[in-house]
């Protein structure tokens, strides 16, 4: 299955959890005609993968005026630096109506980053996150396969009192294929925040071997077990723009 039809990339689309969100967000906007990547929360500097940045407290206005030449596309908005290497993110209302007015415009999809994990495989939300708009309509959870086997601990996991929480383990413990798929299918973990009716395609990333393909496939087993919130569970290698295998 193609990498966008995998994910369900239409209209608004909210990534969250940890283990490649970033690769994720530009490889899927790379793989569109036109598309707009923004932040409901702190984002590092855009890479050259987009091909207009604009720095804007009125980010419809920029997609109303954005050109129609492929030079202009993707399309990166954020409202300006929080710090020396992060951006700020917009609120949900206004992801929502960049999103309204880019369909409008014919944009294939608005690819949002909607929470943070500092570069863990593993992460469960905090009380505040993620920032998913009402209007979204998918939502990609993502873990990593390459967590499995390692310690429960602030190295590869971010907030790992809550992924404890959320497991029953206990913090430093050796993580499993069922913390991982416990933590994807969870309403205190990947399903935190999810409107009702949005689609939810749960990633499994990094699948770089035979040996995490199996992983990914032991994971989305569990997952689809826990929960029938998930519509598909992806296994892919994001860095190639790769799906390894789909289950539903």
């Amino acid at each position: 299955m193609d990498l966008v039809e995998a994910l369900a990339v239409d209209g608004l689309v909210c990534v969250v959890g940890a283990g490649g969100k970033k690769t994720t967000l530009y490889t899927l906007a790379d793989r569109l005609d036109r598309a707009v990547v923004t932040a409901t929360t702190r984002i590092p500097a855009f890479p050259e993968a987009v091909g207009r940045l604009v720095e804007t407290d009125d980010p419809v206005a920029a997609v109303r005026g954005a050109g129609d030449t492929p030079d202009e596309w993707p399309l990166g908005l954020a409202p300006g630096w929080a710090d020396d290497v992060r951006y700020e993110g917009y609120d949900a209302r206004t992801v929502a109506d960049v999103a309204r007015v880019a369909a409008d415009r014919g944009v294939d999809a608005t690819l949002v980053k909607a929470d943070g994990a500092r570069s863990r495989w593993l992460k469960a939300p905090a009380d505040h996150e993620p920032v998913v708009p009402t209007t979204v309509d998918t939502v990609v959870p993502i873990a990593s396969a390459r967590v499995v086997g390692e310690p429960l601990d602030e190295e590869h996991v971010h907030r790992p009192e809550r992924v404890a929480a959320v497991t029953g383990r206990e913090v430093g413990a050796t993580l499993t294929t069922d913390d991982v798929a416990a933590v994807l299918a969870s309403p205190d973990g990947g399903l935190r925040n999810v409107p009702d009716d949005a689609m939810v395609v749960a990633l499994v990333n990094m699948v770089d071997d035979d040996a995490l393909r199996a992983t990914a496939e032991e994971i989305a087993a569990g997952v689809l077990a826990r929960s029938d919130r998930v519509d598909r569970v992806v296994s892919a290698r994001m860095d190639e723009a790769r799906v390894v295998a789909t289950f539903e």
